[in-house]
C-alpha cells in the first residue's frame, strides 16, 4: 500500500505535464488545423524535401544546356625580334604574329554529350517524381499517424472513464458491505493504470502532429486534422492490380542506367584526339609585308588515353545493371505482397469489428452482473480490459489496412486518395 502511494504523484505530476503541453499546442494561439489531405499534399510544394529533388532537376538542365556548348576559339598575338641585341636592338625586324585558333571535335564528341546530357535530366526528372511519390506516401502516413493518435486518446479516455464507473460501483458494494476494501483498492490501481495509458497517448498525439508538421515545413504547428484518411484509400478498380514494369523507383534504375550508358559513351570517344586548327596574319617590319599563316595541331595520346575513365564509366554501367535487375525482383514481389496483405488486412478489420461487438456486449452483461451482486470484481474488470483490448486490436486492424492501401498507392504512383503523380 505504502509502495502504491508512492508511485501515485510521479503518475499524477507525468499526466498533467502532458495534459499541460496538448493544452499549450491545441491553445496556442499559432495552432492551426491540418487542411483534407489533398488539399495539404498540393500546399506542399516547397516542402524542404521537395525542394532538393527540383534543385537536381535543374541541376541536370543545366548540365544538359552547358553539353549543347561548343569550345572556345582563342586569339594570340606575338611579337618576335625585339629589345635584343643589334641588329635586334630596335622594331625595325619586328615580327609580329595575329593567330585565331579553333579547336574541333571529332569522333561524335558533341553529339554523345549532348545525348548524356539528355539522359541525365530523364533521370532526374525520373527521381523528382519518384520523391514525390514517396513524399506523399511519407505524407500520408503521418497525417494517418496524426488521427491514430487522435483515436488512441480517445480509446484511452473512453477506457478512464469506465475505470471510474467501475471505482464508484466497486466503492458503492464495499460501502454496502458488499465487498471487502480490496476491491475498491483494485479497482484505483486499475484507473491509474489506464490513466497512465492515457498520458502516454497524448505525448504520443503530441509528437505525431510535430513530425506531420515538420514534414510540411508548416510555420505554425498542427493540432488537429480537418478530415478522417484511415478509411481513405484507392478503390481497387483505380489501381487495379499493380504492374511492377511501371514502379517508380524500377523506372528510376532504368533511367539511370541509360544515363550510365550515355555516359561510357562520352567517355569512349574521349579517347579520339582532337585537332587545333588556326589561321592568322604576319606583319615582317625590315621587308614592310605582310604574310598569312594557318595551320593544325594534333595531340598525341600516348601517355593519356582515357583510359581510366572508360573503366569507371563501364563499372558505372554494371552497377546499374545490376540495382535494375535487383529493384525488378523486388518489385514483382512486393506488388504481389502488397496486393495480398491488403487483402488480408481487409478481412482484419472485419474479424475485429466482429470481435468489438461481443466484447462490448460482454462488458455490459459483466458490469450488470457485478452491480446486482452476482459476479467478482476481477470478473468485470477482465470484460472491461477485454473491451479495450478489442478497441485497440480494431485501431490496429485498421491502421494495417491503410497501410496496405497507402503501399499499393505508392507502388502504382498515386496520392493514397487516389490521384496520379506526375
Amino acid at each position: 500500500m505504502q509502495a502504491f502511494r508512492g508511485r501515485l504523484p510521479r503518475r499524477a505530476v507525468a499526466g498533467m505535464l502532458a495534459a499541460t503541453c496538448l493544452m499549450a499546442v491545441a491553445q496556442s494561439a499559432y495552432a492551426q488545423v491540418a487542411p483534407p489531405f489533398a488539399t495539404l499534399l498540393r500546399e506542399s510544394e516547397d516542402a524542404p524535401r521537395l525542394a532538393v529533388s527540383e534543385a537536381g532537376v535543374r541541376q541536370a538542365e543545366g548540365l544538359r544546356d552547358q553539353a549543347r556548348a561548343r569550345p572556345n576559339p582563342s586569339i594570340n598575338v606575338m611579337t618576335e625580334n625585339v629589345a635584343g641585341s643589334s641588329p635586334y636592338s630596335g622594331f625595325g625586324r619586328a615580327e609580329t604574329t595575329l593567330q585565331y585558333s579553333q579547336p574541333i571535335e571529332l569522333g561524335g564528341k558533341r553529339s554523345a554529350r549532348i545525348a548524356a546530357g539528355e539522359a541525365g535530366v530523364v533521370a532526374s526528372r525520373a527521381r523528382d517524381r519518384d520523391a514525390r511519390v514517396v513524399f506523399a506516401y511519407d505524407l500520408a502516413r503521418a497525417y494517418a499517424a496524426a488521427e491514430i493518435g487522435d483515436r488512441r486518446v480517445g480509446l484511452a479516455e473512453d477506457e478512464v472513464e469506465e475505470a471510474q464507473s467501475d471505482l464508484k460501483a466497486a466503492e458503492a458494494l464495499v460501502g454496502a458491505g458488499k465487498e471487502t476494501r480490496l476491491r475498491a483498492l483494485q479497482a484505483r490501481s486499475a484507473l491509474n493504470e489506464v490513466s497512465a495509458q492515457l498520458d502516454l497517448a497524448k505525448a504520443n498525439r503530441i509528437s505525431a502532429y510535430v513530425r506531420l508538421s515538420a514534414l510540411v515545413g508548416a510555420d505554425a504547428p498542427f493540432a488537429s486534422l480537418a478530415e478522417s484518411l484511415l478509411d481513405t484509400g484507392p478503390s481497387p478498380d483505380m489501381v487495379g492490380p499493380v504492374d511492377p514494369t511501371a514502379s517508380p523507383a524500377l523506372l528510376v534504375a532504368e533511367a539511370e542506367r541509360a544515363a550510365a550508358a550515355r555516359r561510357l559513351d562520352v567517355e569512349s570517344r574521349r579517347a579520339t584526339p582532337d585537332i587545333t586548327a588556326s589561321v592568322g596574319v604576319r606583319r615582317l617590319e625590315y621587308e614592310g609585308a605582310t604574310a598569312v599563316l594557318g595551320g593544325v595541331t594534333i595531340p598525341l595520346h600516348l601517355f593519356d588515353r582515357n583510359r581510366g575513365n572508360i573503366a569507371a564509366s563501364r563499372a558505372e554501367v554494371d552497377a546499374a545493371e545490376a540495382r535494375l535487375a535487383v529493384l525488378r525482383a523486388e518489385a514483382r514481389a512486393e506488388a504481389q505482397s502488397a496486393a495480398a496483405e491488403r487483402s488480408a488486412a481487409e478481412s482484419r478489420v472485419t474479424a475485429a469489428r466482429g470481435a468489438l461487438a461481443t466484447a462490448d456486449e460482454t462488458y455490459r452483461l459483466a458490469r450488470i452482473a457485478y452491480e446486482a451482486g452476482k459476479s467478482p470484481l476481477v470478473e468485470l474488470l477482465a470484460a472491461r480490459h477485454g473491451l479495450g483490448t478489442a478497441r485497440s486490436t480494431v485501431l490496429d486492424a485498421e491502421t494495417a489496412r491503410f497501410e496496405a492501401r497507402a503501399r499499393l498507392a505508392r507502388l502504382a504512383g498515386r496520392t493514397i486518395t487516389g490521384e496520379p503523380i506526375q
